[in-house]
């Protein structure tokens, strides 16, 4: 009964009792096996029926308002893009990740940051490794400002300045341009508030410690 089954619903043409008949062999008599089919799809919302010269399956008639509601559902529409989008999404989707300025560099037109921002509300892209790192680097500047600000240390603010304007410092550096210790017009003056400073941000997690030397410590974000 299976296999008679599966033919009929696996064929997008009703299927003739000849080739039903093959399946089955002598030893059993189709219509029998036609009439247990149908027998168990009395629950189901379709049922077996002869047509055309052969067994299809059909939907009962008590279910066609609700196969037309369903058929006046619509998928929506893909966004409507202008000629410098779709050429946009062209050069991402063969050469990413890339970045605005060489989008503009390949097309040779400035494409804007409206034009990126809007492919981006339509989910065609996203963010690429360089935009991600850059927010993640912009949050972990603004803990250190939060986390430099509740120390309520006078030199708190130059600090955080002077660790934002390299990748990694040490403290002996930001007491002031030069050499070791040496005071200057940018630093904090001392080794000592330098090294204060950077222990308390990193206490606080906002500042990474790069290497634990104790003669030579290097933090960053």
């Amino acid at each position: 009964m299976g296999r008679v089954e599966a033919a009929i619903f696996a064929s997008r043409e009703p299927v003739p009792r000849e080739t039903l008949a093959r399946l089955i062999g002598a030893a059993c008599v189709l219509d029998d096996l036609i009439a247990d089919i149908r027998d168990e799809l009395k629950a189901r919302p379709y049922e077996l029926v002869f047509v055309a010269g052969g067994w299809t399956h059909r939907t009962r008639q008590r279910f066609a308002e609700s196969i037309r509601a369903a058929s006046t559902l619509r998928v929506p529409a893909p966004p409507e893009l202008t000629r410098t989008e779709s050429m946009v999404l062209t050069v991402v989707a063969y050469f990413q990740p890339l970045t605005r300025a060489k989008i503009s560099e390949m097309l040779g037109r400035e494409i804007s940051r409206d034009t990126i921002a809007r492919l981006k509300r339509f989910n065609l892209i996203g963010p690429g490794p360089r935009e991600a790192q850059a927010v993640t680097l912009s949050r972990k500047a603004e803990g250190l400002t939060v986390a430099a600000n509740s120390l309520r240390t006078r030199d708190g603010g130059r600090g955080v300045g002077l660790i934002l304007a390299d990748d990694s410092v040490a403290p002996w550096r930001m007491a002031g341009k030069g050499d070791k210790g040496g005071q200057g017009k940018e630093g904090l003056g001392s080794d000592r508030a330098a090294r204060r400073l950077c222990e308390s941000l990193h206490e606080k997690g906002a500042l990474r410690l790069l290497t634990d030397r104790p003669t030579f410590r290097l933090y960053g974000l």
